[in-house]
């Protein structure tokens, strides 16, 4: 039978391709997992960053004479609605 051959090789071959594709997949997970933690990471990074921004703002601002409290100086007055950003009731 000269088909013999030929279909053993094709079998070999899917043995093969189904083995690299398992393989492939499992490094696919552990890239996914790692870019995870890495993004969680930065992301607490990034967060702790603003809060330090903002504090720092904050500290700033407190050590500004009073009248200097509402003018564009002031990093907390909003340029857009011509208010003070830290009036939150109105």
């Amino acid at each position: 039978m000269p088909s013999t051959p030929t279909l053993a090789l094709i079998a070999l071959g899917l043995v093969v391709l189904v083995a690299i594709g398992v393989r492939v997949l499992r490094s696919l997970r552990r890239l996914a997992r790692a870019r995870t933690l890495v993004g969680d990471g930065v992301g607490n990074g990034v967060g702790l960053l603003k809060a330090r921004s903002a504090a720092l703002k904050v500290a700033l601002a407190g050590r500004r004479p009073q009248e200097q409290a509402r003018t564009r100086a002031n990093p907390a007055y909003d340029r857009r609605g011509g208010g003070d950003r830290r009036i939150t009731n109105g």
